[in-house]
């Protein structure tokens, strides 16, 4: 009955936002299940191989036609084009909310039963809840079959689980609401602006905005996400881990969308090779997962571009990685370092038309106008706020007030905090305009 109370939930969720696809992705999931039912049974490892070539290729069937059909239409169009042969054509195609972790998802599940890693759902609605779970079907993280197939049939709800759900739902939406919102706004006011018109220092502080922006948007949607799955009995893996603390972008990578990294490592890193094969194998295996982790948040040529830049780093930071230079580097330099690079990757991640990107970073570096622009109060302030949570030696201060701080009086005061930002949450929510989270569209 949870389940199934559930199940109507979440597809109640799905419907409100995507009415035209919720029947689209229910029947493929129906027919998704049956499918590895039918793998499961079978001892023949050819036949196995056969009814998972079927399932991956529908899947991918669905994520290569609504996300993808579109670019590669306009793209083969453009080129036949310039061989003089008819004119660019452009396709559109509406695309499912969350269909990139939809797949995954599916994947996974496929996968892991070909793998004999787990054993296949009994039945088809329980399979359904774990695809449409409304916490974090939209947009994360992604949650491997393995780690909530026990929960799926049975789990425990308590006082502390609400209590642990209410209090990370309510920091994740302070996230969105009070920083990544007021931050997107200062990014918006530069970065949809005539870039030619637009001066260094206010570059600066647009793409600052926006880094700070998708960071407490989208963490901010994980740990909603985390929040509602304890309140409901289920343990979601975390996602980020303060990343722009990082010392390395191999060490961004391990805090930021860390269910996305580790999907990419299992499931297409580790099967092309891994670091198995010589050093060239190695590198040309991690410039692909990154290459196809840009294409998998959008079907435009900037996310390539934005995939192919962190795969490029990575391959450097491995090829010098027993190199004595970074050594010598202070760590608070080598944060710096790896901020600004990933800086740097936001700005074709944001400003889709490459050359609308390169005005940018012209911008930036142009330094004309480089006196600090007027900021207003409450600009400054949420800045300097995201600044010093992002930053901030939070980790340091948690395990100084372990020793000396009545647990009691610590709940209480979290509860009481998250009440609190709940309710500034909610009172500045229905006061201001409809923005949703920047990683609904993939």
């Amino acid at each position: 009955m949870r389940n199934a109370t559930l199940l109507g939930i979440s597809l109640f969720f799905y419907a409100w936002g995507a009415p035209e696809f919720v029947f689209i992705l229910l029947a493929s999931t129906f027919i998704d299940f049956h499918l590895v039912k039918f793998l499961a049974r079978e001892e023949a490892e050819n036949k196995r191989k056969a009814w998972l070539s079927i399932s991956i290729l529908l899947n991918l069937g669905l994520l290569a036609y609504f996300k993808y059909a579109g670019f590669f239409v306009e793209n083969l169009s453009y080129l036949l084009h310039q061989l003089g042969i008819g004119e660019p054509r452009s396709l559109s195609i509406l695309l499912p909310i969350g269909i990139s972790f939809y797949t995954f998802q599916t994947l996974t599940y496929s996968i892991d039963v070909y793998r004999k890693e787990v054993k296949p759902l009994e039945r088809s609605t329980d399979y359904l809840l774990y695809i449409f779970l409304f916490p974090q079907m939209i947009a994360g993280p992604i949650v491997r079959f393995s780690s909530i197939a026990q929960e799926l049939r049975k789990r425990q709800l308590s006082l502390n689980f609400l209590s642990e759900g209410m209090n990370r739902f309510a920091l994740g939406l302070a996230k969105k609401v009070l920083l990544a919102n007021p931050c997107g706004a200062i990014a918006d006011q530069y970065m949809n602006a005539n870039f030619s018109d637009l001066s260094s220092s206010e570059a600066w502080i647009a793409l600052l905005a926006y880094t700070f922006q998708i960071y407490f948007d989208f963490s901010g949607y994980s740990d909603m996400a985390i929040g509602l799955g304890k309140i409901l009995g289920f343990s979601f893996p975390e996602n980020f881990n303060r990343p722009y603390i990082s010392k390395s972008i191999t060490e961004f990578w391990r805090r930021w969308h860390i269910t996305l990294g580790a999907w990419m490592r299992d499931y297409l890193y580790i099967p092309l090779g891994g670091n198995k094969g010589s050093k060239r194998r190695t590198f040309i295996n991690l410039w692909l997962v990154f290459l196809a982790s840009g294409l998998w948040h959008g079907a435009s040529w900037n996310f390539v571009i934005w995939g192919a830049f962190h795969g490029l780093l990575l391959v450097i930071e491995r090829a010098f990685r027993k190199s004595n230079f970074k050594q010598n580097i202070p760590a608070f330099m080598q944060v710096g370092i790896s901020f600004f690079l990933v800086m740097m990757a936001w700005v074709v991640f944001r400003i889709e038309e490459f050359p609308n990107a390169m005005n940018f970073y012209q911008a930036l570096f142009s330094f004309n106008n480089a006196s600090f622009i007027a900021l207003s109060n409450f600009d400054l302030t949420i800045l300097i706020l995201a600044t010093l949570i992002t930053f901030g030696p939070w980790q340091w201060l948690k395990e100084k007030n372990n020793d000396f701080i009545n647990p009691m009086f610590k709940r209480a005061f979290r509860d009481v905090q998250s009440l609190a930002l709940l309710l500034i949450s909610l009172i500045w929510l229905v006061s201001g305009d409809f923005n949703p989270f920047i990683y609904f569209r993939f």
